[in-house]
């Protein structure tokens, strides 16, 4: 008998990760935006990592802030979905990484998300990115990131 394929939940339970409680919009917007079969993101940060990457912030810890990001829009998009198998394809991923003047290793921080999806969701996690050093974040925040991702069509037709 066949095994049947492994959701993107199991997946994380796999990795010993589990997806956090949605986080409480800062102001007059919405966590995500669908238009046809795509879901827009807004930016989500952290509050377990502050400050700035090159200064007080290592690349290791950058990366694993990028990564909770990561989760934190998984989260949104499992609350947008109901289950995230709905995923056809991760689009694009923009990560700012909160950045000294000099510091220009925001790939590296930014692998964190990137790493993350590819596996959670393996060939369909693969996506464009872009990566950019900001001189503030709200709240200090050490990475934000956002993402556009295409979904299954809901009413099973041509999309």
């Amino acid at each position: 008998m066949e095994k049947a394929l492994v959701t993107p939940e199991e997946r994380l339970k796999e990795l010993g990760l589990t997806l956090p409680p949605p986080r409480q919009s800062a102001g007059n917007y919405v966590s995500c935006v669908r238009t046809g079969n795509l879901i827009f993101t807004s930016g989500q940060g952290t509050n377990e990592y502050r400050g700035r990457l090159g200064e007080d912030v290592s690349i290791e810890v950058g990366y694993d802030a990028a990564r909770q990001c990561m989760l934190n829009l998984l989260t949104v998009l499992k609350q947008e979905l109901g289950e995230l198998s709905k995923v056809k394809q991760v689009v694009k991923v923009l990560g700012f990484v909160n950045s000294s003047p000099d510091f220009t290793d925001q790939p590296k921080v930014m692998n964190g998300a990137s790493d993350l999806l590819v596996q959670v969701f393996g060939e369909r996690g693969k996506h464009g990115r872009s990566a950019v050093g900001m001189a503030q974040l709200p709240l200090n925040n050490a990475v934000e990131v956002e993402m556009v991702v295409e979904v299954e069509d809901e009413e099973g037709g041509l999309g």
